[in-house]
């Protein structure tokens, strides 16, 4: 039976995340190689190591993103701002960032935005893209299509359903609702949950066009055995601990 994806439409999906709190040196090390070999749709990294992510990914056309105001997006506005500015200085060219939970369960929903469009101005200013974290599992579906409003209207990149370190992650009805509720050139991103690749697919087939993972390398080397591919490694183990 033809498939109806190629290796690129889900290599292009990925967000490598390498954002475990306890990874060392060697794994981010490791975690930037696997993403180049696979040629993913960007690595994901702890804001530390951003710089060297970038230096890693040099020549590649894998994106160097790094988080902002993760995971809890409790952080003052302008410690936002200056955690964007320096993830931009060191060669970040997506920014992942958490909105403000506490202001949106509250319903605050000037402050929320007007973090958001900062945040996003910065971003666009500086040639990079932005994804917005809600962080559903704290929401309502009102709250949900509400923040996918504000988003829609400011013209963020994605709006993006989790960080993978609440109760929840990515959920097919979420994802739904997110898709729908957000105007087309927004796109949706999964993550918290996509652990393989008929998850990717499943995810792929209502509009979402990228997903953070930590199981990349099963996750690809399905696809390209799928695509009578040769495989790229058979090392079994993943390149970081899972937990996003």
């Amino acid at each position: 039976m033809a498939l109806d994806y190629t290796y690129p439409d889900i290599a292009k999906m990925i967000d490598h995340s390498l954002l475990n709190p306890s990874l060392t040196v060697s794994e981010l090390e490791a975690g930037c190689a696997v993403a180049r070999l696979y040629d993913t749709a960007s690595v994901c990294i702890l804001p530390y190591y951003a710089a060297r992510c970038t230096e890693l990914l040099a020549g590649s056309d894998v994106h160097s993103s790094t988080t902002i105001g993760f995971p809890h997006g409790g952080h003052t506005t302008a410690i936002k701002v200056a955690e964007a500015t320096q993830a931009l200085k060191d060669g970040a060219t997506e920014l992942d960032m958490v909105i403000n939970i506490s202001q949106a369960r509250s319903g605050n929903w000037d402050y929320v935005g007007a973090e958001i469009r900062e945040l996003t101005a910065l971003a666009h200013a500086g040639g990079a893209k932005i994804k917005v974290i809600f962080e559903n599992a704290y929401h309502d579906d009102a709250a949900k299509i509400r923040l996918c409003e504000i988003c829609g209207e400011i013209g963020v990149d994605w709006v993006k359903t989790s960080t993978g370190y609440a109760a929840t992650g990515a959920t097919m009805d979420d994802l739904k609702l997110m898709r729908a509720h957000s105007p087309a050139r927004v796109q949706v991103k999964a993550a918290g949950g996509i652990r393989d690749l008929d998850a990717l697919l499943a995810v792929r087939a209502i509009g979402v066009t990228r997903a953070g993972a930590t199981r990349t390398i099963t996750m690809m080397e399905d696809g390209r055995k799928r695509l009578g591919l040769e495989p790229l490694t058979r090392e079994p183990s993943q390149s970081a601990p899972s937990g996003y």
